[in-house]
């Protein structure tokens, strides 16, 4: 029996335990099943189905054009390999923004599809949307920070929390922000691109359990894009790392295929039918 196999599935509950306890929460995203399938054997809690599949999947610059029925789609065909770590959804742009109806709806919709949670950007202006969707028992991840839907008001990904204000992007914001998160229902929250220490002071002071990324060492737990750990990216982010070169060993193995066609080495006899 595999080590995914035999541990124990993860639930809301048992990410929220952790919170104090010393273990660092892991948390990868996936798009499809054969992927989702490799991140669950090596053991991570979380699985994120992020809408970052518009500019990681897509080819799309940023992820504001990604749609609910996508996310539905990709939901769908993580939630098939059966993972023990917790799936969750992200809700795209535009899926809960107009009202809270608007966010149960579809936060309903990528429960159906299979995830066991739904995430979304924002802080004190989703306080009302995150307390809607959790009062129907639906847990809510919480996103502050470099928010990739607020991509034209923060003018391209840019880091966020290095000025004092409780303006959009300010520090005392950002600490507004996470209070309302948790205040709100949330069960979690991820901080990206923030400065090392404000991540840190956040921590400290919301019980929900932190994910950070580009967030520095300190928060609870920490995410990555599958694609940017595998190195099938050619993106070089400071937050980001390149755990493996899977990206040229693919080409290197396409191109042995093409020369061994093109040679006629390949079908041989052994890989023929008699």
């Amino acid at each position: 029996m595999t080590e995914a196999l035999s541990r124990p599935r993860i639930t809301v509950p048992l990410v929220m335990a952790n919170k104090g306890s010393g273990k660092r929460l892991s948390m990868i995203t996936a798009y499809d099943a054969t992927f989702a399938r490799i991140v669950d054997e090596s053991g991570v809690d979380m699985i994120l189905v992020g809408d970052s599949v518009g500019s990681v999947v897509q080819g799309v610059a940023n992820t504001i054009p990604v749609t609910l029925e996508e996310m539905e789609y990709h939901v769908k065909l993580v939630s098939r390999a059966n993972p023990r770590a917790l799936v969750i959804g992200d809700l795209p742009f535009g899926s809960y923004q107009v009202n809270t109806e608007q966010a149960v709806r579809s936060a309903i919709r990528l429960v159906k599809a299979g995830a066991a949670a739904v995430k979304l950007e924002g802080g004190v202006t989703m306080f009302d949307t995150i307390a809607a969707i959790s009062r129907v028992d639906i847990p809510v991840m919480g996103h502050i920070g470099l928010t990739p839907q607020s991509y034209h008001r923060m003018g391209g990904h840019r880091v966020q929390g290095r000025i004092d204000g409780r303006e959009a992007g300010g520090r005392e914001r950002l600490l507004e922000d996470a209070h309302s998160v948790e205040q709100s229902g949330a069960f979690a929250v991820v901080i990206e691109g923030v400065p090392r220490d404000l991540a840190k002071e956040i921590t400290n002071k919301v019980s929900i359990p932190t994910i950070g990324i580009g967030a520095g060492p300190d928060c609870d737990g920490q995410v990555l894009v599958l694609h940017d750990i595998l190195g099938l990216t050619q993106n070089t982010l400071k937050f980001t790392r390149k755990y493996a070169d899977i990206r040229t060993t693919s080409v290197e193995a396409c191109k042995q295929f093409v020369d061994e066609v093109r040679n006629g080495s390949w079908p041989d006899d052994d890989h023929s039918f008699h």
